[in-house]
């Protein structure tokens, strides 16, 4: 089965059950956005993000609201343009802003494959297919060593940044985790993207201890690093 959905490409890849505060000022945007709060109060507001491959975020004009076409900065292909999977957002907290624009924070619901993008209208649509989530087989007996190595990892983080960590929980679900870890883990974008990809909970899991104990062994070596917070997300302006 498929979808229509408006489309709003990030330059980052945004996961399932993970949230992102949005700043929306480009026109093309705004009328995504305007669109999503016509709908009845009590429709739900949904949107698919999709990471950059190649192109920018933020057309040429964006910065000054003016209305550049729903390609500006992708070229003119956006399935060349764009990654071929995403994940359908929930909006909420949409507030508008003095002078135009909105406020508001997508929760990632569901994985989604690009399956068509229409650039006929103000802003891209997309025709999606769901991607269910499966857990795969060993799922279960990675989480103990996916948590304690995650864990290890933000201590050095911590650790460099001169900081100490509060006792945090970590979800059981082996689905849950691996989103959540792919969304914190310090990588960029080509590498988030394959986390999004990945075909179970189990292979995520996988690459994600690969990813994490590389990245831990190069900080062990380092002197210093950049000071990332791990705890906040940044807010996306788009």
């Amino acid at each position: 089965m498929t979808d229509r959905l408006p489309l709003f490409p990030l330059s980052s890849a945004l996961f399932p059950g993970l949230v992102l505060p949005l700043n929306v000022f480009e026109e093309r945007y705004r009328a995504l956005v305007g669109d999503l709060t016509a709908l009845p109060e009590d429709a739900p507001r949904r949107f698919g993000v999709v990471a950059i491959k190649r192109g920018q975020e933020i057309s040429p004009t964006g910065q000054d609201g003016l209305d550049a076409g729903p390609l500006a900065g992708l070229g003119d292909d956006p399935m060349e343009a764009l990654y071929g999977y995403g994940c359908v957002a929930d909006a909420a907290g949409i507030a508008e802003r003095d002078g135009g624009g909105y406020e508001l924070v997508a929760t990632g619901i569901q994985r989604f494959r690009l399956v068509s993008v229409d650039a006929s209208g103000p802003y891209l649509t997309a025709e999606v297919e769901d991607v269910p989530d499966e857990a795969g087989q060993g799922a279960g007996a990675l989480v103990t060593e996916v948590v304690r190595t995650f864990t290890a990892y933000q201590k050095r983080l911590a650790g460099a940044r001169e900081r100490s960590l509060s006792g945090q929980e970590f979800p059981d679900d082996p689905t849950v985790l691996s989103y959540l870890v792919a969304a914190a883990v310090i990588a960029g974008t080509d590498q988030k993207q394959q986390l999004l990809e990945a075909t179970d909970a189990a292979a995520r899991l996988t690459a994600e201890l690969r990813l994490l104990r590389r990245e831990t062994s190069i900080m062990d070596k380092l002197p210093s690093l950049p000071a990332v917070d791990l705890t906040q997300q940044p807010i996306c302006a788009n």
